[in-house]
């Protein structure tokens, strides 16, 4: 927990004294978890909300008054918040039906004619839009705030931008060329009516250029802006940090990239619509600033094509997705035989160990390039902190009385991988092997349900929840989100969960996919089990009307804990699921640990059918 009193007097000293041009000083001061890019995660340099807060979940939005500070975060971060928020704040726990959004809190505790200030380079179009209509029906007024308070109140403090190198993908992992891309772009803007195309989310521009970075930790992405047209690629990023063969990457890829400052953007986006006489493609997801760059009537709002391109796997990246996943296999197993050895001998192990043995096995691991998240391992009552990942002060033993979970992922040049497993390596209560096994059953359920095409994740939600849901128990967390291919561990516009996804395509063939349903018993323990799915074409008896049928495969290779199992919850068609699963990993993982007795032994045991 870190003391906010004097931050919050200070920042409070500058929203008296803010200017824009519709107000002098502001009566709120809101500050999201996003970057200039709205990023999931974010670099030192822009943990804005963290600084201000104390809070460092990934998710969150802080919102400062006069004599109040509140954070809003949703269910996956309710435990952390409370414990790192002080005296000064207030938790509004998102998604609950008793707390009001953003907007009408402000606009029920603000006076009539208040101003609301925000970066607009942090905020959505989406969010800020939706927060400026909920304070106009309160008769107050949303404002951007050209300078940024909390970068004031931080000062010299706050770290650097990173401007790290970045690496080219070769065509070996990429699968397409750049011009090829290039042209199904420019097909989608001419079915638009489209002049240019302004992307500003990182991963859709490290996809598109086969470019990947370090600027945010475990993702491998790079600080940069593209404007694309019919003629030209326009990349805006600092010149320092371009590959060595940069000119060889574009031969290889047949395109022509030219290359502006990363801070000229705004005078990029000006000069486009000056000089177009189409419309200009633009997400609702990119900043409020850049939205305001383009004329409401020149605008076409819309997820951007690259979005959709980059979420349905090339075939190279499906082989890619699929031996990535069967080498992390490999080390998920020497990992987890090496430490149910280590409990049952009494070594010391604990939580921050135990990610660190992990990642020396993986780290030996072909096309290896670093983990693809902070690594939840969680014992006991931290695992039921969905999101929480060790640290010196709340590290726990890993030892044979208490659940353990653990959910990893990693980045290697040909896939991204993500998993969860749990286990018991003593004798779990009754209570916990009845949420196992319902936990599993909606896996199981999810990741054998055939659905039409372009069915919305959100529909098959429900599927993972009903074993759960039938003696009244449930998550608060979403089943599933995409994967990018090493790129970001959450990718969208797709998912599957309870939130509505305003840009959800539907499931298409050969999207990637978490299937990860879960239960968390508050200061007690946690579960989670979670695959990677890819989605393919199903032969049922009837096509739905020729619309096409679905269903997923599951490429993750670790077995599943079976001694946590109350086979007599699980249906004979359940059985045969796991049991051919686990039949299928022992086939796929035996030969690669045919040097390693000790781990082969260990997933002979665990694959063992029940």
């Amino acid at each position: 927990m870190k003391a906010t009193t004097q931050k919050l007097s200070n920042l409070r000293e500058l929203m008296q004294r803010a200017c824009a041009p519709e107000a002098s000083g502001i009566s709120a001061y809101v500050v999201p978890s996003g970057d200039a890019h709205q990023s999931e995660y974010q670099c030192a340099h822009d943990e804005r909300r963290a600084f201000i807060s104390g809070f460092t979940g990934s998710a969150g939005t802080a919102v400062i008054t006069n004599d109040k500070a509140l954070l809003w975060t949703d269910g996956r971060y309710y435990q952390q918040a409370e414990k790192e928020l002080d005296e000064n704040w207030t938790l509004m726990k998102d998604g609950l039906a008793t707390t009001p959004s953003i907007g009408y809190w402000l606009g029920k505790h603000l006076p009539k004619g208040s101003a609301v200030g925000v970066d607009p380079r942090l905020f959505s179009f989406r969010l800020g839009k939706t927060i400026e209509k909920e304070l106009n029906a309160a008769e107050c007024n949303l404002i951007g705030i050209e300078r940024n308070l909390i970068d004031d109140v931080w000062g010299d403090e706050q770290p650097p931008r990173t401007l790290n190198k970045i690496i080219t993908l070769k065509l070996d992992f990429a699968g397409e060329t750049i011009a090829k891309k290039w042209e199904r772009v420019r097909q989608q803007m001419t079915m638009q009516n489209t002049s240019a195309l302004i992307v500003s989310a990182l991963d859709e521009i490290a996809w598109f250029l086969n470019l990947r970075g370090s600027d945010i930790d475990y993702n491998p992405v790079f600080f940069a802006f593209m404007i694309v047209t019919h003629n030209d690629i326009v990349l805006f990023a600092d010149s320092s940090k371009l590959p060595d063969n940069i000119k060889e990457h574009q031969g290889e890829n047949n395109v022509k990239i030219t290359i502006r400052p990363y801070e000229s953007i705004g005078d990029g986006v000006r000069e486009i619509v000056s000089n177009s006489n189409g419309k200009i493609w633009i997400s609702s997801t990119s900043s409020l600033y850049l939205n305001s760059l383009v004329p409401k009537p020149s605008r076409h709002q819309e997820i951007t094509p690259i979005a959709l391109l980059k979420a349905i796997k090339n075939d190279t990246e499906i082989e890619g997705f699929v031996n990535s996943h069967i080498r992390d296999g490999v080390a998920l197993c020497q990992y987890f035989a090496w430490l149910e050895d280590a409990v049952k001998k009494g070594e010391q192990v604990d939580e921050m160990s135990g990610a660190d043995k992990l990642e020396s096995f993986r780290k030996t691991k072909d096309n290896y390039m670093g983990l693809s998240f902070t690594t939840i391992s969680s014992s006991g009552p931290n695992g039921s902190v969905i999101h929480y990942h060790p640290a010196k002060e709340t590290n726990r033993p890993i030892n044979d009385k208490e659940v353990y979970l653990c959910d990893s992922g990693a980045q290697y040049l040909d896939g991204t991988t993500d998993v969860t497993r749990t286990f018991h390596f003593g004798n779990p209560t009754d209570f916990q092997k009845e949420t196992y096994t319902r936990v599993l059953k909606g896996q199981l359920t999810l990741g054998s349900t055939i659905f039409p095409t372009k069915t919305k994740g959100q529909v098959l939600d429900v599927l993972a929840r009903k074993s759960l849901w039938d003696v009244g128990l449930d998550y608060g967390h979403g089943t599933g989100h995409g994967v990018g291919h090493f790129l970001n561990v959450h990718e969208g516009p797709m998912g599957v969960g309870f939130r509505l996804m305003p840009d959800d395509p539907g499931l298409q063939e050969n999207m990637f996919i978490s299937n990860e349903p879960g239960f968390y018993k508050d200061g007690e323990f946690g579960i989670r089990i979670e695959d990677i799915v890819q989605i393919v074409s199903a032969q049922p008896k009837h096509n739905f009307a020729n619309r096409g049928a679905l269903t997923f495969k599951t490429i993750t290779m670790c077995p599943k804990q079976t001694k946590m199992i109350i086979k007599e919850l699980l249906t004979e068609q359940e059985i045969k699921l796991l049991n051919d699963y686990h039949q299928l990993v022992w086939e796929t993982l035996s030969p690669l640990l045919s040097e390693d007795a000790f781990t082969l032994n260990w997933l002979q045991n665990e694959t063992k059918p029940i």
